[in-house]
């Protein structure tokens, strides 16, 4: 790689880093193992060693809504520590642009609008089973914002909604939704009652991790303002239509049941609006098919 286009990717061994890694090898990927961003010396010393032209930061701890809610406090220190570190030896060391990762959870818990927009991201709280997460994000919006005002620095971050796909955590305990509900639903032997979080009323937008990776170059060349760009697809749907799609595309004879605990926000979809102006003509993986790519992806490891 010339010296003139080293693009780093923080969190190069997570579920975003190793699909984006498949599409864009010249990149230098780094994960925990190279580098503890947790720590002041080793963050800076990635810098000065790597001498990035360009960030793409993804690293940080996620999960699922319950694990999210029983470790608040660890999602909080490790996110916040990770973001401020990484965000401000970008810019001692003169690193011109940064592109950095929020969550749609940033946004508030309750909003009179839907779907809401960026220019939401601050009337209100965050949902309570993710509070510590969402504000840790909140604030690597602001540390960029700042970067922005004081130095002078392309430093833009994007608000992905909830995303799966191949690669993604299956672990059930700690996983998000669609992770925990293709390995269920593929373990489930035939007339077996499936339990899941919540009442299945909650709406989501589910982004396909292979969507975003296509979307993530095209962000840090055009995406250059001040605003927490929502990266989401048009389909909102409920997590019982979720778990209804999956099941008839596999035709398993099994029950489901909801245990009515963690529901979670009930609805959280932002607006793609300025997502499509940005990328032009883009055509999102509706849920249906990706759900099948990931349980056949998963049913094959």
């Amino acid at each position: 790689m010339s010296k003139e286009n080293r693009i780093l990717v923080t969190g190069g061994s997570g579920f975003i880093g190793s699909r984006l890694r498949r599409e864009n090898p010249d990149w230098i990927y780094v994960s925990s193992k190279d580098f503890d961003l947790t720590k002041q010396y080793y963050a800076r010393g990635m810098f000065y060693e790597i001498k990035p032209t360009a960030v793409i930061h993804l690293a940080g701890k996620v999960g699922g809504v319950k694990d999210n809610s029983e470790n608040q406090e660890e999602y909080f220190f490790h996110n916040t520590t990770i973001n401020t570190n990484v965000v401000r030896y970008a810019t001692e060391t003169g690193v011109p642009r940064l592109l950095a990762a929020l969550s749609t959870c940033a946004f508030p818990d309750n909003l009179r609008n839907y779907p809401f927009t960026e220019e939401d991201i601050f009337y209100g709280p965050p949902a309570k089973t993710n509070f510590s997460y969402g504000y840790s994000k909140r604030m690597l919006h602001v540390q960029c914002i700042s970067c922005r005002e004081q130095h002078g620095l392309n430093y833009s971050t994007f608000a992905p909604s909830n995303i799966y796909g191949p690669g993604d955590n299956f672990n059930s305990e700690k996983s998000h939704f669609v992770a925990a509900l293709v390995s269920k639903l593929y373990k489930a032997r035939e007339g077996e009652t499936v339990e899941f979080w919540g009442t299945g009323k909650p709406l989501r937008q589910q982004l396909y991790v292979d969507d975003l990776v296509k979307i993530i170059p095209i962000l840090l060349e055009r995406h250059n303002t001040d605003i927490p760009l929502i990266v989401s697809p048009s389909e909102n749907l409920s997590v019982s239509r979720m778990v209804d799609t999956l099941l008839s595309r596999i035709q398993k004879g099994v029950k489901i049941k909801y245990n009515a605990e963690l529901d979670g926000q009930f609805r959280k979809d932002g607006s793609n609006k300025k997502l499509l102006n940005l990328l032009g003509d883009f055509n999102f993986t509706n849920f249906e098919d990706g759900i099948y790519k990931t349980y056949e992806w998963y049913s094959q490891k």
